[in-house]
């Protein structure tokens, strides 16, 4: 149970530096940057080694495919949208009043 604590945190530090990380500037920064004291590798001869013979391969029989029977969809039905859209009847259900009632001075409750 320790261990996967551990892992845990561990990751969620990883992910969280690597969020932090602003990837576009570093890596135009490693770009920009000249390599220091690194030597040249020289160009070593590409070796031409022959070619091995071609062979052919045995030709096989080819299958026959049988001739199957052509399948027809029915048609789809009309998906057209209907033309005639029945309007919303307006202000037909009152609105609940989420306001406080009004508070009037000089009205008091007395138990």
């Amino acid at each position: 149970m320790a261990f996967l604590k551990c892992f845990a945190i561990a990751l969620l530090v990883t992910t969280l530096s690597f969020l932090s990380i602003d990837v576009g500037t570093a890596a135009r920064h490693l770009l920009q940057t000249a390599p220091f004291n690194v030597p040249a590798l020289p160009n070593f001869p590409i070796p031409m080694l022959p070619l091995p013979p071609l062979t052919t391969t045995p030709s096989l029989p080819q299958p026959s495919i049988p001739n199957l029977p052509k399948v027809t969809l029915p048609p789809l039905p009309d998906l057209s949208i209907p033309r005639n859209i029945p309007s919303i009847p307006g202000n037909s259900m009152p609105m609940p009043s989420l306001s406080p009632p009004p508070f009037t001075i000089g009205s008091t409750s007395t138990p």
